[in-house]
């Protein structure tokens, strides 16, 4: 099946804004993973008028997968989708999810410390700049973090534990709330690199232990595409879910 074969032949720019009190924001962040890189297909295509997102001019659109649209000759299924329909169910329904896209397939966590330009993104300003306009339309809940796989090598994994303190530290700056969630999913457990991957994971459930407001998301039976790297169709659902799960765990909505 071609990789485009279900993405949406057009979206149309929301003018109908939901009043801001009413929109939640969630910024999705991380590396491919994250990006998604699995098949769109039809069931991924329904589209609820309270699942919004941002198209690349920051303008806001109902969402369709798949929401990024960094790397167009890679991007496919991602989590987000899934992780807004679970939530929908359990919050208000006067309460509207916004996705906000930043993930950069194949970037260390070294490179969103640093700000480096990857892939022609500048991967810290671009969170920045998107937490920005993300705060115009709604208020900003949680971040959604799966990364690690670049950094899933002797000379970066054991310092994984550090960085990623220093990273959430520097995100939740940059939102201004010391406090906001942060959800963490496991790197998959399909990895040819299994040794790396697991000091990996190890360092993600290490940190939250140590972070009241950060949560693990297990993806140890969840399968990939076919490439021992990324996550198939099923599991970005899944893990959506579970991502949810995780928030609503941990902050029920009363």
């Amino acid at each position: 099946m071609e990789r485009t074969a279900f993405f949406p032949k057009q979206v149309d720019v929301l003018h109908d804004v939901p009043d801001k009190q009413n929109v939640w924001v969630f910024i999705m962040a991380g590396q491919s993973n994250m990006a998604g890189r699995a098949m769109v297909e039809p069931q991924d295509t329904i589209e609820d008028k309270r699942i919004l997102t941002i198209n690349k001019e920051g303008q806001l659109i109902v969402a369709k997968e798949p929401l990024h649209f960094y790397e167009p000759n890679l991007t496919g299924l991602d989590c987000g989708v899934s992780f807004a329909k679970k939530l929908l169910k359990n919050i208000p329904g006067n309460i509207s999810i916004l996705l906000i896209p930043t993930a950069v397939g194949g970037s260390s966590i070294s490179q969103w410390l640093g700000d480096s330009v990857f892939r022609s993104v500048q991967l810290f300003s671009n969170f920045t700049t998107k937490v920005n306009t993300a705060k115009q339309f709604g208020t900003i809940k949680g971040i959604l973090w799966h990364q690690g796989e670049s950094d899933a090598n002797e000379k970066n994994s054991g310092k994984y534990k550090e960085r990623l303190g220093t990273l959430i530290n520097k995100f939740r700056s940059v939102v201004a709330d010391n406090n906001l969630p942060v959800l963490i999913g496991e790197l998959g457990s399909f990895s040819k690199n299994k040794e790396q991957f697991s000091l990996i994971n190890n360092a993600i459930h290490q940190y939250a232990l140590q972070n009241a407001n950060t949560s693990v998301i297990s993806t140890g039976d969840l399968q990939h595409k076919g490439d021992s790297l990324h996550f198939n169709s099923k599991a970005q659902r899944m893990m959506g879910k579970r991502f949810a799960e995780a928030y609503l765990k941990k902050y029920p909505v009363q």
